[in-house]
């Protein structure tokens, strides 16, 4: 039989390295790796892919991500471009000025470190829009930017108290200051004007072509559920896997209602059932254990300090009551279901650990596969028991370099031991645990060689400062493989992932080897061709 495409004039990554220049795919699957044995199965209608020299490897995947979220951002007001508070502030000008037909402006994206303390004033706000509502989460998603018109309309005042699970940020009279943490986002989210089932498929879609771009050939989507005012994406898998325009692998993490308990476990059953068809499938469960550090509200085990270096009362924050989670965990493994957890602070990442333990000692060793994302401040004492609970340790890798954030909201109030903790992908590798790789998308760039040159050199894309932890590198190898063999796994895609006879046709051309160059330059590499199941979804121009 002859094969349909043949790739040939190699490298080409299989699992044991660059072993290999000619690939031949038969329908959906590779049929043949080798060299040019492998030539012989062309025929008069195999297409015939010249690499030229340009590396040819299993198709990118995320293991975190909110795509409908982001495509939804792309045509609102899109502040991710912004860098300073001035630009901010212009380009929310811009965009209330381009569009006075609509009832509220909302989007996101801004940078904390382009304001004081990371919390932008109502009154900047005020001055470019005063008579419409604004609402504008910032670039993690775990904080919003509101105007006073929103404020008002929320009926948010100096008397209003905080809610259990988040923050109205306050000026020094006691008035709300315009900046909304974590649960508090709802409080003014709940008003924002819905996007509609089409909006939602158009956003997917978007979304799809921008990833499949990056070499994308597969995701998990991080929160498939209501959570404070985001827009649920499940209709749009639904009927974009029903009539074919899904053309990526995607698993959707159902979201756990934090202010619930074990009575809606039966719901996650029936919706598991419900939304997965053809290329998606519900089958994992999204635990959110705690917030971020920039905000104070990443569960620690010890104390935050204050600007002075002190010790504070403040030890972040548990969503999911721990002495609870144990419970909850274990009945969902014990469904089938995998545990996605959000664990960011020490403290959060022992509490997901803990609770996978008790899962095992009640359920015995299963392949349900729970996977910790995000991994900031990891205590050196729970490194080894991801390898040896068998949890996936799923990184970010873009977030593990010097920047603003980083180095003025985040590290200050760590302290310097702590601060030795983050982000340890080398130390977790080493200690056997698998790694997938994700990259929270709208939070963070999407793309892969982004995150890859960052895992490597932990420095960002085109920076110049000084390397981050440079202990915790990976080497190129590590890397790819976290986002491709290391993300399948995670994503319970096992036919995927890896180049070999028999795999599924998952498969990205870059625009050269990055092996061949210095790790320097990972960044500048491209992506020229994309295919899942051995069908084109993408190819550059000059491909």
């Amino acid at each position: 039989m002859h094969a349909d495409l043949l790739f040939t004039n190699g490298p080409v990554l299989t699992p044991e390295g660059r072993t290999a220049t000619a690939v031949a795919v038969t329908g959906d699957r590779i049929t043949a790796v080798g060299h040019a044995e492998v030539h012989e199965l062309a025929g008069p209608r195999t297409q015939v892919v010249d690499l030229a020299g340009r590396l040819l490897l299993p198709g990118f995947q995320d293991a975190h991500v909110h795509p409908v979220p982001a495509g939804l951002e792309l045509t609102q007001c899109d502040l991710t471009r912004a860098k300073t508070a001035e630009d901010t502030i212009a380009a929310v000008r811009a965009y209330a000025d381009a569009h006075p037909e609509r009832e509220w402006i909302t989007g996101g994206g801004w940078s904390m470190e382009a304001f004081e303390g990371g919390t932008p004033t109502k009154e900047l706000l005020d001055s470019v829009v005063p008579d419409r509502p604004v609402y504008l989460p910032n670039r993690d998603h775990h904080g919003a930017w509101v105007n006073s018109r929103a404020l008002q309309l929320a009926g948010i005042t100096r008397d209003m108290p905080d809610p259990v699970d988040g923050r109205i940020e306050r000026d020094a009279k006691g008035e709300p200051a315009g900046t909304l943490q974590e649960g508090a986002m709802q409080l003014v989210g709940r008003l924002t004007p819905p996007a509609t089932q089409a909006d939602r498929l158009a956003a997917l879609l978007h979304a799809q072509r921008h990833l499949h771009a990056l070499g994308i050939t597969a995701w998990q989507d991080a929160l498939v559920g209501e959570f404070l005012g985001m827009d649920n994406p499940s209709d749009a898998y639904l009927a974009a896997a029903r009539d074919g325009s899904l053309t990526a692998r995607v698993v959707g993490a159902l979201w756990w209602d934090r202010e619930r308990g074990a009575e809606q476990i039966p719901e996650l059953v029936k919706r598991r059932a419900e939304l997965s068809h053809g290329r998606f499938r519900a089958s994992s469960v999204k635990l959110m254990l705690d917030g971020v550090a920039e905000t104070g509200t990443a569960a620690l085990l010890d104390p935050y300090l204050d600007k002075c270096g002190c010790a504070t009362a403040n030890r972040g924050t548990s969503f999911i009551d721990p002495k609870q989670l144990p419970a909850y965990v274990t009945e969902l493994d014990a469904l089938g279901f995998q545990c996605h957890f959000h664990a960011l602070g020490d403290r959060a990442v022992r509490d997901a650990l803990d609770a996978v333990e008790a899962a095992r000692a009640a359920n015995g060793t299963s392949d349900t596969r729970p996977h910790l994302a995000h991994l900031q401040v990891v205590h050196p004492d729970d490194v080894a028991r991801f390898a040896r609970l068998g949890a996936v340790a799923n990184i970010q890798p873009l977030w593990a370099a010097h920047e603003p954030q980083m180095d003025e909201l985040t590290i200050p109030f760590l302290g310097p031991q702590r601060a030795l903790w983050q982000y340890p992908f080398g130390a977790l590798l080493r200690s056997g645990a698998t790694l997938a790789a994700g990259s929270d998308w709208p939070v963070s760039s999407p793309d892969p060689i982004q995150g890859i040159h960052v895992a490597v050199n932990r420095v960002e894309p085109g920076g110049a400062g000084p390397v981050f932890l440079p202990g915790e590198r990976l080497d190129l190898a590590a890397a790819i493989t976290a986002y491709t063999a290391g993300s399948a796994y995670a994503n319970h895609l096992d036919e995927t992932g890896r180049i070999a006879a028999g795999a599924l046709a998952d498969l990205v051309v870059l625009d050269r080897d990055p092996f061949a160059a210095p790790p320097e330059e990972i960044a500048e590499t491209q992506v020229a061709l994309t295919y899942v199941g051995g069908t084109g979804v993408y190819a550059a121009q000059e491909a």
